[in-house]
């Protein structure tokens, strides 16, 4: 029997797998996760770094059991550790603001390049906003961006700490686009921007991996873009722009935490 190399897209750690037993741990009873079999390592690692499969390789699968579950489970939270180990070109975390909430609200998104610091950004600020506004708005950037970066063939991971986010355009806004954008608990907040953010994910989510971590744990991704948030807040900066100031990470994350 020829040997076989598993890419992993979305599972407890993305990556390559040599052996059926390592796939499937990283996959068994997760929700959404998504991997395929190739019959060589150079197919799997194309496949891997652009987050596309390919015509020789087994078929793409998605698990059913896991996907049917993904709603009532809600999604998986990644550790610091696990973001380490994953082989992702390009990570991009986003974090939101509000102070109170509601009240005046901001977006901040850090941005790792092969492990390294690349950029930080802040903005979209609001006078009248809410945290979930400010969250979606952040990650609203990271899709913006990580759209550029995967046509040029970066693989990319988004690193979310907002659930709600997470799951209002990956999984609810399915459904609720099917039933003509209406939900039978009422109204959907936020819709012009999660309906602005779905169609934006359509055009990714094959290559782009949306992923949860949570916030305030120490993944310093995590929180340089929620003292960029603030910092949005703090200037009342409507546009949404890169941080200019050289100044060290350490001094960064001395700002005021959201």
């Amino acid at each position: 029997m020829a040997k076989k190399f598993y890419v992993v897209w979305q599972g407890r750690t993305p990556g390559i797998y040599r052996d059926w037993n390592s796939c499937k741990q990283q996959i068994d009873k997760f929700a959404g996760a998504k991997y395929k079999s190739f019959l060589s390592l150079q197919e799997a690692e194309a496949a891997f770094k652009t987050g596309r499969s390919s015509a020789t390789g087994g078929g793409e699968k998605k698990s059913k059991s896991t996907s049917r579950k993904s709603t009532a489970n809600g999604v998986k939270t990644y550790t610091a550790a696990e973001i380490a180990h994953m082989p992702i070109n390009v990570k991009m975390y986003t974090d939101g603001g509000c102070d109170p909430n509601p009240g005046k609200a901001g977006s901040g998104m850090a941005v790792y390049r092969n492990e390294a610091l690349e950029s930080l950004w802040y903005g979209c600020y609001n006078p009248a906003g809410t945290n979930n506004t400010a969250e979606l708005n952040a990650l609203n950037q990271a899709f913006i961006l990580a759209k550029t970066e995967s046509e040029s063939g970066q693989s990319v991971a988004i690193f979310c700490d907002s659930k709600y986010a997470i799951q209002c355009i990956t999984q609810w806004a399915v459904g609720w686009q099917k039933k003509g954008w209406k939900k039978a608990g009422g109204e959907i907040k936020n819709l012009p921007l999660i309906q602005e953010m779905f169609a934006r994910y359509q055009t990714i989510k094959n290559q782009v991996q949306v992923l949860h971590v949570n916030g305030h744990v120490g993944v310093e991704g995590n929180e340089l873009a929620d003292r960029m948030s603030m910092l949005a807040i703090q200037r009342k900066e409507k546009a949404f722009l890169p941080y200019q100031d050289k100044s060290s990470i350490a001094h960064i994350l001395s700002l005021r935490a959201g």
